[in-house]
This record gives C-alpha cells, structure tokens and sequence, in this order.
C-alpha cells in the first residue's frame, strides 16, 4: 500500500513537470492558452500584473474543495500535489521559447500538458481545474474525460480571440487543447471499457479478491468439451485503466486460468463510473 502511494505521488509529480515545461517553454511565450484553469490563469497574466503561477494557484483552491466532497479524498489528495509543485515548477523553469514558430508550440505544448494530465489520470489524481469538474461529469456520465475538458475550454478560447484581437493566436490556442484532450484520452483510456472472461479451477479465492473492486463480477458454470471437466467462469466488465490491476490478481491467484479480454461497445444497466 504505501509503496503504491510512493509510486502514484512519483507519476504525479514526472506529470506536473512535464505540465510545466509544456507551459513555460513552449506555450507561455507565444501568449498561447492552455485550457481550463491553467487558461484563465494565462489569461489573467498576459494582461494584468497577477502572477499566472499565483493564479493557477489561486483559482485550483474552490474547485479542489468541491472535488474533495463529490470525489474523495484520495483523488483530491494527488490533484492537490499536481498543483503545488506545478505552481512552484512554472516559478522556477525559466519563460523561454523552444520553438519560434507558433503552430509548432501549440501542437508540442498541447502534447507535454496532455501527457502530464493523463499520466496523472492513469495514477488516480488529476492536474486540478476543469480535470476536477470533468472527472465529475464523467463519474455521471460516460463521456471521454479529454472531449468533456476541450467542451469547456470554449469560453477560454473566445476570450482570449477577444482580447488579443488575434484569431490567429485564439485558432493556434484551440490546436493546442485538442492535442491535449486527444493525448490526456490516449494515455488515460478510462472511458475503454473491457469485458474479462477467466475460467478457473480457484473461483472462492478469485471472487474473495475481485469483489474487494468496484465492478461486479459473474459466476457461470462451464464444462470444458473434451475433458467434461466442470468449472467456473467468471465474467466482469473494468475499464482499460483498471485492466492491470485485474491481471495481477488473476496471476497471483490462479497462473493456470484461462483469461480472455474482448474489447466492449457499450454499457447499460448498473456500472459504476468511478
């Protein structure tokens, strides 16, 4: 337990710094957004004299609250890190260009954010913001957590149009947090749904483990056409995200189970999207 907290709080952590160097070295200096609070921050930066690490900093407080009482404390807890050593990290890495053409930093720096936020996806945090309020749209609705934040980021996008007067840098902006909501959907792969069929000779000791998770699980009886011999089956539908943990238990359980994974279209009836 405590070293698969040690590890999460490691992931979260390479996540934020990739975040970091995504704004500061390639996004930051052409005036591009990001999207969600790291946006409104920028935008409050580029034309006042608050610091956008500040700020960042600032707007995350509500939001991280409301997330604490509709998304528990672990989550929060790791979304609370991303943010803090982001905030420090954009203090530290210096401001300055990598690329000077800025269609290329927005593509790049749209990748490193949603790098960084699906890895903190994948380890069960988030990198704060509109990842908070899309994790609990999604937890309700069975959308992509990408395609929920890039809906939200509109209003950003139309902002900074606005007050730049620059269609071009609002365009290049827009580029850049749909880069970032492909990856964050790449990396995450929360939304993927699997089913899980494992036949086993040790059905009491699988459920014993599997009914600890949040997905329910099926016992249907087989009987193999050659041997006649009877056993269980059991069936479970997971996501992606959670499909390694489920091989790991199945493996310290049973090594000898037959396992097959079939790829699902769709969900009705009770799954808990958590």
């Amino acid at each position: 337990m405590v070293l698969k907290v040690i590890w999460r709080s490691i992931a979260i952590i390479i996540g934020a710094i990739v975040i970091a160097c995504g704004f500061n070295l390639f996004l930051i200096p052409h005036h591009l957004l990001s999207g969600g609070v790291s946006g409104v921050a920028m935008l409050i930066g580029y034309f006042s004299p608050f610091n956008i690490s500040v700020m960042y900093f600032v707007i995350n407080i509500p939001i991280l609250v409301a997330g604490w009482i509709k998304l528990g404390r672990r989550f929060v807890g790791y979304s609370m890190l991303s943010v803090i050593v982001v905030t420090i990290l954009l203090e530290y890495i210096p401001v300055e260009a990598v690329a000077s053409d800025m269609l290329l930093s927005s593509v790049f720096g749209g990748l490193l954010v949603g790098f960084g936020g699906g890895l903190s996806f994948r380890v069960g945090g988030s990198t704060g913001g509109f990842d908070v309020i899309g994790s609990i749209v999604t937890r309700h609705r069975d959308f992509p957590v990408g395609t929920v934040l890039v809906a939200m980021n509109t209003v950003v996008i139309l902002a900074v149009a606005y007050l730049e007067n620059d269609w071009n840098l609002a365009l290049a902006s827009m580029l850049s947090m749909y880069v970032t909501g492909r990856v964050i959907d790449f990396v995450h792969i929360n939304h993927i749904k699997v089913t899980v069929f494992i036949v086993t000779d040790r059905t009491e000791e699988l459920l014993a483990k599997l009914l600890i998770r949040p997905r329910g699980v099926t016992r249907i009886k087989t009987q193999g056409a050659f041997s006649h011999k009877e056993k269980d089956m059991l069936m479970t539908v997971t996501t992606r995200y959670e499909l390694a943990e489920l091989r790991m238990i199945i493996k310290e359980t049973d090594p000898q189970a037959f396992v097959n994974i079939v790829e699902t279209v769709g969900v009705m009836g009770q799954f808990r999207r958590g």
